[in-house]
């Protein structure tokens, strides 16, 4: 009589493994959208009130809203990369596959979710300062950058846990 063998998950077989891969996706877009919209609104209201008073700055106190808007690209680029490798479930696609790519969207997502939240901050409080102080610039730009790379960085852990 034979023992049986325990399952390689590695290897599972699963109708459900494309639902965590799209899902992947999804949360790649749904959470670094949310992210962007947050930092574009929360830096717009500062550019607003700032242009009241110092309308010859609003080109230069517009970059957190553009830095803002580059996060919602990066879920975009995971979520077109992962959802080409998507397929029906069988050999080719396995559970695994659906979980990395589930946790690479998730990874994106809530990194870009961070950043938009951390531009939409540091760019209304700079902007403000701009306003108050034009040397103010190169700081904000310095501190933006510091923000945006938070969702550079789950950008490239996505596309190295989607590649599977």
């Amino acid at each position: 009589m034979s023992t049986p063998s325990k399952p390689n998950l590695e290897d599972e077989q699963a109708m459900y493994a494309p639902f965590f891969g799209t899902l992947g996706v999804t949360a790649a877009m749904i959470f670094t959208a949310a992210g962007s919209a947050y930092g574009t609104a929360k830096s717009g209201t500062g550019i607003a009130s700032m242009a009241v008073a110092r309308p010859d700055l609003v080109m230069k106190a517009i970059i957190p809203v553009v830095m803002a808007g580059i996060v919602a690209i990066y879920g975009l680029v995971v979520a077109v990369i992962v959802s080409g490798k998507v397929q029906p479930g069988g050999p080719e696609y396995t559970v695994n596959s659906g979980f990395s790519q589930f946790g690479g969207g998730l990874v994106c997502g809530l990194c870009g979710l961070g950043a938009g939240y951390a531009i939409g901050i540091a760019g209304d409080a700079g902007v403000r300062a701009l306003s108050q102080q034009p040397r103010m610039f190169v700081g904000m730009i310095l501190i933006l950058i510091f923000a945006e790379v938070l969702g550079l960085y789950g950008m490239i852990v996505a596309l190295i846990m989607g590649a599977t």
